[in-house]
């Protein structure tokens, strides 16, 4: 009889990338497109898309390790953290395609598919919070990495309000915690979050 793999061990190095891409993703869409919009915004879309494939897997292996303890508390954690990913994969494949094919008019219309940051930011940090909340329960993971969870979510839901209450994008109220998640909060959530999955439960 063959074994069962753990998924946790494709878990714990999506995660590590997860953390990489949100950081290139912060590079590209802070620094580069200053300089040359339409590379930004390609580079942007690009691991944006990447972010999102490698954050949904990351966070199915959490719910793996919360479901014995947790039931359908987790499995609802997950379909937030899904629905966000699933939105951020399909913004940043609607980034990308701009990016690489600028359209003729100038356009500063929200994504159709990701309205203002709705699922990247808003539903993204309802599962944050909601999974940091779970993790709190279980000894498994340290308090350190519970509460920069819940920091992240806080702050993701504050950029998405940021983002659907004031249009320019280059505002400090959206620049700063944009910077602060981005740059800091979300890659060291999820390199840590990767390092406290690769362990056994």
């Amino acid at each position: 009889m063959t074994p069962q793999i753990e998924y946790r061990h494709t878990a714990y190095p999506s995660a590590w990338l997860a953390g990489a891409s949100g950081l290139l993703y912060s590079v590209s869409f802070v620094i580069i497109a200053r300089n040359n919009p339409s590379l930004g915004t390609g580079l942007s879309g690009l691991f944006l898309l990447i972010g999102g494939l490698l954050g949904a897997s990351a966070l199915l292996g959490l719910y793996e390790r919360l479901k014995p303890s947790n039931g359908t508390y987790a499995l609802w954690a997950l379909v937030f953290g899904l629905a966000g990913a699933l939105a951020a994969t399909l913004h940043g494949g609607y980034d990308l395609a701009v990016g690489i094919h600028p359209p003729n008019q100038v356009i500063n219309f929200p994504s159709p598919v990701d309205p203002r940051g709705l699922g990247t930011f808003g539903l993204t940090g309802i599962s944050l919070l909601a999974f940091s909340f779970l993790m709190r329960r279980d000894r498994n993971f340290s308090r350190g990495l519970v509460g920069l969870g819940y920091a992240s979510g806080v702050v993701l839901v504050l950029i998405y309000v940021s983002r659907l209450t004031i249009l320019d994008a280059s505002n400090l109220l959206v620049l700063a915690p944009a910077g602060i998640e981005g740059f800091v909060l979300n890659p060291a959530w999820y390199i840590w979050l990767g390092f406290a999955l690769r362990r056994k439960a």
